[in-house]
């Protein structure tokens, strides 16, 4: 299955560069390993598509609950979460 999405332009270079190898979302559309991520890039200034597009390949999709996480919800409050990259 494919699934299309908007990427902002900064996050479209990272990942069209190499360097940034996951992709955040709201889990409000579903989505598996196997799946095709077609990443469309967005301009948020015009608030149009830019045409540049980017097919990347879904090889794992975690899910969370941001009250049943290992930290105290007032900490991720607090201090945000962040993801770390692996290669």
């Amino acid at each position: 299955m494919t699934i299309k999405k908007k990427v902002w332009p900064v996050y479209f270079e990272a990942i069209l560069s190499g360097k940034k190898k996951y992709e955040l979302r709201l889990n409000d559309f579903e989505i598996n390993e196997g799946d095709i991520l077609l990443l469309e890039e967005w301009d948020p200034e015009t608030q149009s598509y830019t045409g540049r597009v980017i097919e990347k390949m879904v090889t794992y999709v975690g899910t969370f609950q941001i009250d049943k996480l290992f930290w105290p919800e007032d900490q991720i409050k607090e201090k945000g979460l962040q993801i770390i990259s692996l290669e």
